[in-house]
């Protein structure tokens, strides 16, 4: 009769490995949320605080990019815009 040589260590079976790979994904994943929850809250309290100030940093940017309504307005009138 042949023996199959059966390996009797921790790490050497495969649902011992498999755990392992799930519960280290499973901490990983703990501290992205974490970090990110942290970083949702920064741009919510950012929002808030622009909103009260009586705008967003968002609606200036908007009002200064090219091919705005005030420079479209002044490019139909005849006037020369910027640049």
């Amino acid at each position: 009769m042949t023996g199959l040589a059966v390996s009797q260590g921790l790490l050497d079976q495969p649902g011992t490995v498999a755990f392992l790979v799930v519960f280290g994904m499973g901490v990983m994943l703990f501290f992205v949320f974490r970090s990110m929850s942290r970083h949702l809250r920064k741009v919510n309290d950012a929002a808030r605080a622009a909103e009260l100030t009586g705008g967003s940093a968002g609606q200036d940017d908007a009002e200064d990019a090219p091919g705005s309504s005030s420079q479209t307005a002044a490019s139909q009138n005849g006037a020369a815009g910027p640049g």
